[in-house]
Parts: C-alpha cells; structure tokens; sequence
C-alpha cells in the first residue's frame, strides 16, 4: 500500500463515528420517537382557564380565551415540527434540504400562535416561506439534475451516486453548523 492510500484510508476512518456514538445517537432518536405520543397528550393537563399558573411561568390566553385550546394548538404544531427535526437530522438522502420547507412553515405557525396581535392563524405564511422556497428547490433541482447527468454519462447505480453526494458530519453540531 503506498503512501498515498493509507493517507485515504487514514481520513475516511477519522470521519466513521465510533459504535459507541452512533449507539447513543440511536437511543436519543429511540427515546424522542417513544415520548412523542405522551407529549402530545401534555396539553390535557392545561386547565380549561384563561390563566395558567405554573412555578415557572404564567401563561394568559387573550386571543384564544381557553390555555387548554391554546397548548391543544401548540402540541399540534410541535410534535410534527419535532418529526421533522428528527428526520432531518437523520436522513442521509441527497434530498433532506426540502423538509426545511415544512420546518420552516411550523416554525412560523408556532410563532404566530403566541404573537398576541395576530387573530389570523396559518394565514400568509406563504410570504415568509417565498425566500426559503427560492433557495432550497433550485438547490435540490440542481443536485438531482447532477445526478441524472451521472448517470447518463457513467455506469453507476442511483444508490452509488447518492452515496457520492452524501455530506456526513461528525457529530450532531457539526450538522447544525453546516446549515449556519
């Protein structure tokens, strides 16, 4: 083996994450998916009350008038938001950019659910999702047109070249700086 393979092969081991932290990786995204349905039943214990008092904060519903109904409309957001995190941040598919698109909408729901001034909810997201839109489907379309042009021109299979253009960070904030 000559210097420059076991250079290559040197590298490629560094960026492999160890057994250990895919095993802990596994089990956060094992115990997230196994509470999602206890945090989604969290609202029933919010009094049917304008006022919610907890050690921690107070929460007054002035445009919805019921907390309950409000943290009903919360967790409603929430729990698809936290799905979509998950599967983003898990899926190795050359397409993972298009669910910012959805992540994006909730987040922006969940925002204007608390914004006191807004009566209106869900209305005119799109506004706001126009920038995000523009950037990430001519990036997709572009990366599955690359693809298409490979292969044509080579004699690999579409599993190969998803391989080729798969970004794999290190760690779980080396995949949030790459976003930022």
């Amino acid at each position: 083996m000559d210097k420059q393979q076991r250079k290559s092969k040197r590298r490629s081991l560094k960026f492999q994450p160890t057994v250990k932290t895919s095993l802990k990786q596994g089990t956060i995204v094992a115990i997230l998916l196994a509470i999602i349905p206890y945090l989604f039943s969290l609202y029933q214990s919010v009094p049917r009350s304008k006022t919610w008092n907890t050690f921690l904060f107070t929460y007054d519903s002035q445009v919805w008038e019921d907390a309950n109904l409000a943290m009903w409309i919360l967790t409603g957001k929430a729990i698809p938001l936290l799905i979509l995190f998950l599967w983003f941040f898990t899926n190795r598919h050359w397409w993972y950019h298009a669910l910012l698109v959805p992540i994006v909408m909730y987040i922006y729901q969940i925002f204007s659910l608390f914004n006191e001034d807004q009566g209106n909810l869900d209305e005119s997201q799109i506004i706001y999702l126009l920038p995000i839109m523009a950037v990430v489907i001519p990036s997709i379309y572009l990366v599955r047109a690359k693809i298409f042009n490979k292969i044509n021109e080579a004699d690999k299979t579409m599993e190969e070249l998803e391989k080729e253009f798969m970004i794999r960070p290190k760690s779980f904030f080396g995949k949030v700086k790459q976003y930022f």
